[in-house]
């Protein structure tokens, strides 16, 4: 198990573990967990049993298969984990969303908080208690207008940042900065109502993930801290915590715990 104090290295390389049959999680702990949403078409049948009406419903209007497949294993991956967290059945979780989406438990005993993405065939999930969290996971791709991009929706310093930086290191700085922000913004959970041009986050590759200024509040950026997370080479992940006293511990979910939980 990898643990470490928030924000203190340049750099993330994440030890994935196994988790405990039967996790807990401290106020002073975030834990993220990986899944690979690729699985057998039986254990797909299984993870399908575990969703609401509604749920089935949602992933039903997804045009490809594979989206389908994809929305049932990571929403049944969500249900499996809380549902090993508050020591409760899976299928009686209930979620409530907030006023721009983000989802919260209507029964929360501990109280639990979480935030979860997924990219292809990759889901990051993040907990913790008694404090807000958001994550984002981007695949690193060179096949986007990256400087346009940046103009049109970060800040000026970190256009600036961008520019400067070697051709090479842009992707992986676009990107850094895209999943910081998304965090944020998932954290504090405004949706869209915050414009990413509004706050300042750290971008170049190898520096330290930080929150450096909220012009929309000033008092905001001393309230969240941000730590990059390491999915696998070409993904670009980051987790924005409230507070700066937390720990962090990350989890892989295999396919033979993901067999074992649903059963």
């Amino acid at each position: 198990m990898n643990i470490r104090k928030s924000n203190t290295e340049a750099s993330s390389i994440e030890t994935w573990a196994l988790p405990p049959d039967w996790p807990s999680i401290e106020t002073n702990e975030v834990q993220v967990w990986h899944v690979d949403l690729s699985v057998s078409s039986r254990l797909l049948s299984t993870l399908r049993g575990l969703l609401s009406l509604q749920e089935q419903e949602r992933a039903n209007r997804f045009h490809f298969a594979i989206h389908r497949e994809r929305f049932t294993v990571a929403r049944a991956c969500l249900r499996m984990i809380i549902g090993r967290y508050l020591r409760t059945d899976p299928c009686a979780i209930e979620f409530r969303f907030g006023e721009y989406g983000k989802p919260e438990l209507t029964h929360n005993p501990l109280p639990l908080k979480f935030n979860l993405a997924h990219c292809e065939n990759l889901a990051l999930y993040a907990f913790t208690r008694d404090r807000e969290i958001g994550i984002d996971l981007e695949r690193v791709t060179t096949k986007l207008e990256i400087e346009e991009i940046a103009t049109r929706f970060f800040s000026r310093r970190e256009v600036q940042v961008l520019r400067r930086l070697p051709d090479h290191m842009k992707p992986r700085a676009f990107f850094n900065c895209w999943t910081r922000k998304e965090a944020v913004i998932k954290a504090i959970g405004n949706g869209l109502s915050l414009p990413l041009d509004q706050f300042d986050v750290t971008l170049a590759p190898l520096t330290p993930a930080v929150l450096l200024r909220t012009r929309f509040d000033e008092a905001e950026a001393s309230r969240w801290s941000l730590h990059s997370i390491d999915p696998g080479e070409e993904y670009a992940a980051t987790i924005a915590v409230e507070g700066t006293d937390w720990q962090l511990s990350c989890y892989r979910l295999t396919e033979d715990l993901l067999c074992s939980y649903a059963t």
